[in-house]
C-alpha cells in the first residue's frame, strides 16, 4: 500500500482529500494541530495514522516523519495543504508579528515538510515519490487586505517549481493544485459576501470540496514518469477569470 502525509488533515480539504486517499488504498499520515479533529477525520480506518504536528515548528516536523518513517518505511506522497490566512490586511495594517505567523505555516511549513519527504523519497526503495503543494487562486491573484495569504502562495509557487526541478534526479514529482471557492468552513463567509477589488462585498459562488480531492488523487495516480505540474480548480461562476 502507497504510503501519503497529509498536511492540514483535520479539517476542510485537507480532510476531504484524506479520506479519498484513504478509500483509495493509501495508507494516511493524518497532520495537523489538533488531535480530536484529525481523529475525526480517521474515523475507524486502520490505514490512518493521526500524528499532531505544527507544520511551522522544525521539530515537530521532523517528529511527523520519523514517525511515518517507523510506522510505514517510506512515504510515496506528501499533500501540503496546511495553511492560514491570518489576520486580514494590507501591507499598511498588517503587523510584522501577523505577517510572520502566516509565512511560517503557509510557506515554511511546506518547506518542512517537502524537506524532509524529499530526503525520504530520495533514499527509499523504491526511490521516488510526489509532492503536492496547495497553491490557492491566491497564487495568481489577491483578494483586498490579505498581503500575507497572497505573498505566501504566489512564494508556494517558487518552491514547487524548484522541487520539481530539484527532483527530476530522484524520481521526485512535484505538482501545485490551485483552488478557488471549496465549500469548507474556511469558505463559509465568501457564500455569504466577499470583498470584491472594487470594495463592495458579494457573495460568490462555492463548489463541493470532494471534486478537489478527486482532482489529488487524479495528480496522485499518475505514474512518476508524468506530472501534473499546475492544476486549477474553482467554482465556475467565481469572479477569478476576466474582471469579475
Amino acid at each position: 500500500m502507497p504510503v501519503a502525509v497529509v498536511t492540514g488533515a483535520g479539517s476542510g480539504v485537507g480532510r476531504e482529500i484524506a479520506r479519498a486517499l484513504l478509500d483509495a488504498g493509501y495508507q494516511v499520515a493524518l497532520a495537523g494541530r489538533r488531535p480530536e479533529p484529525l481523529r475525526a477525520t480517521a474515523g475507524d480506518a486502520a490505514a490512518a495514522l493521526v500524528v499532531p504536528t505544527d507544520v511551522s515548528d522544525p521539530a515537530s516536523v521532523a517528529a511527523l516523519f520519523d514517525a511515518v518513517r517507523d510506522e510505514w518505511g517510506r512515504v510515496d506522497l506528501l499533500v501540503n495543504n496546511a495553511g492560514t490566512f491570518g489576520t486580514p490586511g494590507s501591507v499598511g495594517e498588517l503587523s510584522p508579528e501577523d505577517w510572520q505567523n502566516v509565512v511560517q505555516t503557509n510557506l515554511t511549513g511546506s518547506f518542512l515538510c517537502a524537506h524532509h519527504a524529499f530526503r525520504i523519497m530520495k533514499d527509499q526503495d523504491p526511490r521516488g515519490g510526489r509532492i503536492i503543494n496547495n497553491g490557492s487562486i491566491s497564487a495568481h491573484s489577491p483578494r483586498p487586505r490579505s498581503v500575507a495569504y497572497t505573498a505566501t502562495k504566489h512564494a508556494i509557487t517558487g518552491l514547487t517549481k524548484s522541487i520539481s526541478l530539484d527532483g527530476r534526479a530522484y524520481d521526485i514529482a512535484c505538482g501545485q493544485i490551485d483552488i478557488g471557492n471549496a465549500a469548507t468552513e474556511m469558505t463559509a463567509g465568501i457564500a455569504a459576501g466577499a470583498a470584491q477589488a472594487d470594495g463592495s462585498v458579494r457573495p460568490e459562488p462555492t463548489f463541493d470540496a470532494r471534486h478537489v480531492a478527486e482532482a489529488v488523487l487524479y495528480m496522485a495516480g499518475l505514474p512518476l514518469s508524468a506530472n501534473v505540474q499546475f492544476l486549477t480548480i474553482t467554482a465556475t461562476a467565481m469572479p477569478f477569470i476576466g474582471r469579475g
